[in-house]
């Protein structure tokens, strides 16, 4: 009986650890996704969390990666931020078409028609919800940031 029942056991805390036996096949497990910036180390969070078939994008403005630059013009970076976006998906295995929801920081309301034509431009097939709010920047460039989240299709 005791043979039974440390076997059991044993079995028990097998499972427990294993993630195939538990039922867990590695939907909930996490995987953080950086660009190298400087500030997502000083500020203790990642690019992007994907979590399962979830896809959370931090905050992206128009930063060029390579030089660090922001272009002056509203458009530019708005296409800039779609850049970053889609570098950011791929790297998890997505792309815009799995957006399903944007959060856009605009610093003027009278960026919301050239953002929602930029918008219109990237993801009319797609429309994700979209929230849009006026306020002040981290940065003193930045016209526009914008946070999305996507699901992966499978």
């Amino acid at each position: 009986m005791k043979i039974i029942a440390s076997t059991f056991l044993l079995f028990f805390l097998i499972a427990l650890t294993n993630p195939v036996l538990a039922g867990d096949k590695g939907e909930n497990q996490r995987q953080r996704i950086s660009s190298g910036s400087k500030w997502e180390e000083l500020a203790a969070y990642s690019r992007a969390l994907v979590d399962g078939e979830w896809i959370f994008i931090s905050g992206t403005a128009g930063i060029n990666p390579e030089d660090g630059t922001i272009p002056e013009s509203f458009d530019a970076q708005m296409d800039q931020i779609f850049e970053n976006i889609k570098t950011t998906l791929a790297k998890a295995d997505a792309g815009l078409e799995d957006i399903v929801r944007l959060r856009c920081y605009i610093v003027d309301r009278k960026y919301v028609l050239p953002m929602s034509k930029k918008l219109h431009e990237y993801l009319a097939d797609i429309r994700p919800a979209n929230l849009t709010i006026v306020t002040q920047l981290p940065m003193d460039e930045a016209l526009i940031e914008i946070e999305a989240t996507a699901r992966k299709r499978k």
